[in-house]
């Protein structure tokens, strides 16, 4: 296959409950991300976000990321990955160093980041990004570049993310086995919000809720950093399970009647929209196709997404997103793409309430222009930023403790504010 040198290729790996994307880009002299080629199949070892059975996980990465090689025309030989399991926190790890009243150079600030890796306490959790974000000058909060300023102390906070090690190691395991090697493990809502959220949004304060097939992630983005976290074991395949229990269908049948019939929102006409419903099995005798109304499919849709969305609202209020900062929440994932969805969580929530689809990628196919591919984008724009990671420079795997998410979110918006 040919080669594309003199220019970065960036390999996106998405392995979720439904499905397993890749998607390879190359980076151009102007910094246009360009995507050269795409690859997809289905998930079948993958529960609740969770690694269930590793040989047919490595099945489908090796061929998601050879469909999308043969597309692109090139070889690839390492990835990076998302992680959208539960058991990821975000916290904010702080330090501070005496300068006396010097002028800041350089290696001050490299001084600070070093005392910062070891301000990190350990409690059996596995980082996955340790950030330096806002700096600090003699008390004043939300300095972006200290650098040539002068202060007699200086201190930087440190966004770190992290997650249970067992299941990053089992990704990881399938990754490798599949003959590739891992640039990065990167978490799912940081890749996200690169993807679907705008600098402003995470700035002035945002939540973003990923409705995956099996798990829920809701993300709080404050002060242009994720500030909090919070797992839901639910997805939009438990929507799927309930359309086929309720009618004697297949699997298969019962995803695309949600599909191509289903709805978040009701209309008079749902009464009299008749819709075919094949039986369980196909075997001769095994039952006839019935008949069913949109309006009986819908009720079976609406009776899940009342209990989808109260978890997700009870997570936002735990998550301290309340009040009159924030009010934006924007879905993104594969179940965001069911019809009025975006009109349903509105009253629901009572916050204004938008679809997030990638962007600022050039070349994206349309079929992965939605919300079930905002991940993958975005993991090909995080790569892009290059970005700033302390663990680069250390030994080893870092540890970090669970802080209070409220606490967090009302720290960033203070930080914010007084340094702009």
């Amino acid at each position: 296959m040919a080669q594309h040198r003199g220019e970065q290729l960036i390999t996106a790996l998405d392995i979720g409950s439904s499905k397993v994307c890749a998607l390879i880009a190359q980076v151009r002299e102007d910094g246009e991300v360009q995507v050269l080629g795409t690859g997809q199949r289905e998930s079948r070892g993958i529960r609740r976000g969770y690694i269930a059975d590793a040989e047919r996980t490595e099945a489908a990465i090796r061929e998601a990321v050879e469909q999308a090689e043969r597309i692109a025309g090139t070889n690839i030989d390492s990835v990076w990955v998302s992680f959208s399991a539960g058991g990821l926190v975000s916290d904010i790890a702080s330090v501070e160093v005496d300068l006396g009243g010097q002028r800041i150079a350089q290696s001050d600030i490299d001084e600070l980041l070093a005392a910062g890796r070891g301000s990190i306490d350990p409690d059996g959790r596995m980082v996955l990004h340790a950030q330096p974000t806002l700096y600090t000058l003699d008390g004043l909060q939300g300095v972006k570049t200290p650098l040539g300023l002068h202060a007699d102390r200086l201190g930087v906070d440190i966004h770190v993310v992290a997650a249970e090690p067992s299941p990053v190691r089992n990704l990881d395991l399938c990754v490798r086995s599949a003959h590739l090697a891992v640039k990065s493990i990167v978490a799912a809502p940081i890749a996200t919000g690169m993807a679907c959220l705008s600098e402003e949004e995470r700035e002035l304060g945002v939540a973003l809720v990923e409705l995956g097939a099996g798990v829920t992630n809701v993300s709080l983005f404050a002060g242009g950093l994720l500030v909090g976290l919070s797992s839901i074991p639910m997805g939009a395949a438990d929507i799927t399970d309930d359309i086929a229990s309720a009618f004697g269908t297949r699997r298969t049948q019962a995803e695309r009647m949600k599909c191509f019939h289903g709805s978040a929102t009701t209309s008079p006409r749902d009464n009299h929209e008749m819709i075919d419903v094949a039986p369980m099995s196909e075997d001769e005798g095994a039952g006839e196709m019935q008949r069913i109304t949109r309006a009986q499919l819908i009720a079976v849709i609406r009776q899940r997404l009342e209990h989808w969305m109260g978890a997700i609202a009870a997570a936002l209020k735990e998550l301290g997103f309340h009040g009159p900062v924030g009010r934006q929440v924007v879905l993104t994932g594969g179940g965001a793409e069911l019809k009025g969805l975006a009109d349903y969580a509105q009253g629901v929530l009572g916050r204004s309430v938008r679809i997030g689809r990638p962007r600022g990628l050039a070349g994206l196919p349309d079929a992965h222009s939605g919300p079930a591919f905002a991940t993958l984008a975005g993991l090909i724009q995080f790569a892009a930023s290059d970005p700033l990671d302390l663990r680069q420079v250390t030994s080893g795997h870092q540890m970090v403790h669970r802080a209070s998410a409220t606490n967090m979110v009302q720290r960033l918006i203070a930080a914010f504010r007084s340094g702009y």
